[in-house]
């Protein structure tokens, strides 16, 4: 029993060169199809090339890893110790960017043993699900901020229940001994609907008089640095 563990972790997997390239091939080639795939479904407002150059990168390391790793044991535990000690500290703009590093990540350890309809037709699901979802748009959170003299406040809050329908939602109000700082959250309708019948809203706010700003500020769920 001693000697058959022995040989399981000190023997490496037995594997040509021939497979190692086909290895590498076949996660090289998975990475640019979700290359592709970030490209056509990204939407965001800032497209990183450099950030869907490196998912393909990620792809044929990982790929490369497991197949060096194979079927030993000891190789496999010192590669847990060693990534457990690897911090990135690069912030994911988009959450849907966590999705795409898991699936290059799944695709290489799927190359590096060799389970490649596995990780073709895997990847060809996720694909379509994408896609599908990127159908749905969010009705991003906008914030309609303003500053005025304290004394036109309740005419300011009567223009904006006006432009809104009273749907609009008060979520800040900063006040000093002269001045009256407002911040309303709005939906990306609701500036739609407004725009109909009133199509400059900030204009509609400074006809009040002693406005000193107007800001319309769109909010989505990207992180910032």
């Amino acid at each position: 029993m001693r000697e058959q563990i022995f040989n399981l972790i000190e023997n490496p997997s037995n594997m040509t060169w021939q497979e190692i390239l086909l290895n590498l091939t076949m996660a090289a080639i998975l990475g640019f199809f979700i290359f592709i795939s970030y490209f056509i479904s990204h939407r965001g407002t800032i497209y990183s090339k450099k950030f869907n150059a490196s998912l393909v990168m990620l792809t044929v390391l990982t790929g490369t890893v497991m197949t060096v790793i194979g079927n030993n044991i000891a190789l496999s535990l010192g590669m847990v110790g060693a990534l457990s000690i690897v911090r990135f500290r690069t912030a994911i703009k988009d959450s849907r960017d966590t999705v795409y590093i898991f699936w290059t990540i799944i695709v290489g350890i799927c190359c590096g043993v060799g389970d490649y309809v596995v990780a073709a037709i895997g990847s060809g699901i996720v694909f379509v699900i994408i896609l599908i979802l990127g159908c749905i748009k969010n009705d991003n959170r906008m914030l309609f901020i303003m500053r005025a003299d304290r004394a036109k406040q309740p005419m300011i809050k009567a223009q904006v229940y006006k432009l809104f329908d009273g749907k609009a939602i008060l979520r800040v109000e900063n006040t000093t001994e002269n001045s009256v700082e407002l911040i309303y959250e709005l939906t990306q309708k609701m500036v739609q609907k407004a725009e109909k019948t009133e199509p400059d809203i900030s204009d509609s706010i400074y006809r009040i008089g002693n406005v000193e700003y107007v800001n319309l500020v769109m909010q989505n769920d990207e992180i910032s640095n």
